[in-house]
């Protein structure tokens, strides 16, 4: 049986590339619960690096402290609770994918406007042709296709 990995709160700092401030503050903010030694010190195990990463994961997402907080708070509660959790997974999922969404959009423009700053560099768009005009131009073009 492989002996369970325990991480002092730099070594922690290391493996997950936060700084020993955020764990604590994670800690703090009841993200995490490290271990103590018998002299008092915080520990971490391997389970608390795979309950960070999902919490990371979340955090990623968009979701909030406050969420997270009352995802963790839900999940100290037991399998009572997988129906709020649940729904507070959906409720992530439905703004994480519109954030995704106006990501996506916004990344368009961007690789439009590089596209038409290229086009007027090597002179295959006019010196005239707003970036509007442009637009407009790409998407008729798409409409006509």
């Amino acid at each position: 049986m492989r002996r369970a990995n325990k991480y002092r709160i730099g070594q922690f700092s290391q493996v997950t590339h936060l700084s020993a401030a955020t764990l604590r503050y994670y800690e703090q903010e009841g993200l995490l619960a490290p271990k103590r030694d018998s002299l008092g010190q915080r520990f971490y195990t391997d389970a608390d690096l795979a309950w960070l990463n999902f919490i990371l994961h979340l955090k990623d997402t968009g979701m909030t402290i406050t969420d997270l907080k009352k995802y963790v708070d839900l999940r100290a509660q037991g399998d009572e609770t997988i129906s709020q959790r649940l729904a507070l997974l959906k409720q992530v999922q439905v703004q994480a994918e519109a954030q995704l969404f106006n990501l996506k959009n916004s990344l368009t423009i961007v690789k439009q406007k590089i596209a038409w700053y290229e086009g007027k560099k090597n002179a295959t768009i006019a010196d005239d042709e707003t970036f509007v005009a442009y637009l407009n131009r790409i998407k008729e073009r798409k409409q006509n296709d």
